[in-house]
C-alpha cells in the first residue's frame, strides 16, 4: 500500500510540474523534487471522528421517585393530627387563663399561675402544696413542706390574685372578696380580649396547615381539587374550636356578671 501511494504521488507531481508555465517552474522546483519522494502512510487502525462537536453535552433528566398513596396519606394524616393538637392546646390555654381570674365563687384554679421561690428554683404553687375550698367564698393552701410557708406567702401578696393571705404557720387560708361592679366590668374586659386571643391563635394554626397542604401541592403529591377539599375540611374544623372558644367565654362571663 505504501509503494502504491508514493508512486501515485510522484506521477501527480510531476503532472503538476509539467503543466506549470515554464517561468515558474524554476520557482516550484526545490517543492516539487522534495515531493517526488513523499510518501503516505495510512494509520493501522482506524479513527473515529465525533460528528458532534466537543462542547455539546447530553442533557439528561434527573430520576425522581414519585411518592406513593400510602406515603401521601400519611403525610395528610400528620398534618391533621399537628392541627387538632395544636388546637386542643389553643382551647386548654384559654380554659386556663379564665380559670386564674377570680369571680365571686372559690375554684383552686385561681392560684394556677402562681410560682414560689422554692429552694432557689421557680416551682408551681399546686406541685408544692394542696389546694382546696373549704366554702364558696375561701381558699386553704397545705404545703406538703411547712418550711416553704413563708416562699408561699411571699409569693400570693406578689401575684395579682387580688387576696391577702393569712398564714398561721401550718397552713394558708385566703379568704375572696365580692368583687365590685366596676371590677367585674374590668375583668370582663380581660376575658374578652383573652377570647379573641383565643381566636386568633386558631386561625394561625389554620394557616400553617395550609401552607403545608399547598407545599403538597407544589410537590405534586396533591392536586389542586385536594387542596380545597382539605382547606375546606379544615375550615370547618377551625369554626368547630372557635365556638368552643365561645362557649368557654359565655360561662367565664356569666361567672362574672354574677352577683
Amino acid at each position: 500500500m505504501s509503494l502504491l501511494m508514493s508512486a501515485t504521488t510522484h506521477i501527480l507531481s510531476s503532472n503538476f510540474h509539467n503543466s506549470l508555465p515554464l517561468s515558474g517552474a524554476s520557482s516550484l522546483r526545490s517543492f516539487t523534487s522534495s515531493s517526488h519522494y513523499v510518501t503516505l502512510k495510512l494509520p493501522t487502525t482506524s479513527t473515529f471522528t465525533p460528528l458532534l462537536s466537543t462542547s455539546f453535552q447530553l442533557r439528561t433528566t434527573p430520576f425522581v421517585r414519585a411518592a406513593t398513596i400510602d406515603e401521601i396519606e400519611a403525610e395528610k394524616a400528620t398534618i391533621e393530627k399537628d392541627v387538632k393538637n395544636r388546637m386542643e392546646k389553643a382551647i386548654e390555654n384559654v380554659r386556663s387563663n379564665f380559670n386564674s381570674i377570680r369571680t365571686g365563687r372559690s375554684n383552686p384554679s385561681m392560684l394556677d399561675k402562681i410560682e414560689v421561690e422554692y429552694y432557689g428554683s421557680p416551682v408551681s404553687l399546686k406541685s408544692i402544696a394542696q389546694i382546696s375550698t373549704p366554702d364558696a367564698s375561701s381558699l386553704l393552701v397545705q404545703p406538703y413542706d411547712k418550711s416553704s410557708l413563708k416562699a408561699i406567702e411571699k409569693a400570693i401578696v406578689s401575684s395579682d390574685v387580688g387576696m391577702t393571705p393569712n398564714n398561721d404557720g401550718e397552713v394558708i387560708r385566703l379568704s375572696i372578696p365580692q368583687l365590685t361592679s366596676d371590677r367585674r366590668k374590668e375583668l370582663s374586659k380581660i376575658v374578652s380580649k383573652q377570647t379573641e386571643e383565643g381566636k386568633v391563635a386558631l386561625r394561625n394554626i389554620r394557616r400553617d396547615a395550609l401552607k403545608a397542604y399547598e407545599k403538597l401541592e407544589k410537590e405534586k403529591k396533591l392536586s389542586e381539587d385536594n387542596v380545597k377539599d382539605l382547606s375546606s375540611d379544615l375550615q370547618k374544623l377551625t369554626d368547630e374550636y372557635i365556638k368552643k372558644v365561645d362557649t368557654i367565654y359565655k360561662q367565664k362571663e356569666k361567672e362574672l356578671l354574677t352577683v
